[in-house]
């Protein structure tokens, strides 16, 4: 019971968001009690922490998924992208930005498990890249994983909408993908674009 209601919460938290999804709201939809929920859960507050951390497993379940199938390191950054699309595509406002503003503390904690997990994301990303030739092998990886890092965790921390949010992310791993790229980099990058609907 505890696994659905975190799986309901989650969805009722992305979908509407963080500040505006009650107690009662999540109880109506599983047709249990108030009483249910806290059996599990003391407050709302731990319910979004678990909740971002199920979410946050998801996430990584799905890029690990898209790593493990060996798309040359622009197209995997670009299948990533589109995933993530895909799973926030009923929110209105960025989740992210969201909990930044109502729950700093559980932002806090998100985002420390972030940083870890994305970096060797993105250096993995990078070394793979050097390797197939589409980056420059003479890049300073710890600082472009710093760069990356910094843009997208910006972007998703301070835009309000979800859709804005997805525009500016292209962008960003445009802007990124163009400073590393060698010569076959760019036309891999080119055959992206096309590809992408924002």
């Amino acid at each position: 019971m505890k696994d659905k209601i975190i799986s309901k919460a989650s969805d009722l938290f992305l979908k509407l968001g963080f500040k505006s999804v009650t107690m009662d709201d999540i109880a109506g939809e599983m047709c249990i009690s108030k009483k249910t929920i806290y059996k599990y859960f003391c407050n709302k507050e731990v319910l979004i922490e678990e909740s971002t951390e199920m979410v946050h497993n998801a996430v990584h379940e799905v890029i690990n998924t898209i790593v493990a199938k060996n798309y040359n390191a622009i197209e995997e950054n670009f299948e990533i992208r589109k995933s993530f699309k895909e799973m926030f595509q009923s929110s209105e406002t960025s989740p992210l930005y969201q909990l930044k503003k109502h729950y700093p503390e559980i932002y806090q904690k998100v985002m420390s498990r972030e940083i870890e997990e994305c970096n060797t994301l993105f250096r993995q990303n990078i070394e793979k890249g050097i390797e197939q030739e589409l980056y420059r092998n003479d890049l300073d990886i710890a600082a472009y994983v710093k760069f990356y890092y910094s843009l997208i965790f910006s972007i998703k921390g301070n835009t309000i909408s979800e859709r804005d949010s997805v525009k500016l992310e292209l962008q960003a791993l445009e802007y990124h993908t163009r400073a590393m790229a060698t010569p076959k980099g760019i036309i891999e990058l080119e055959k992206q674009l096309l590809k992408t609907n924002i």
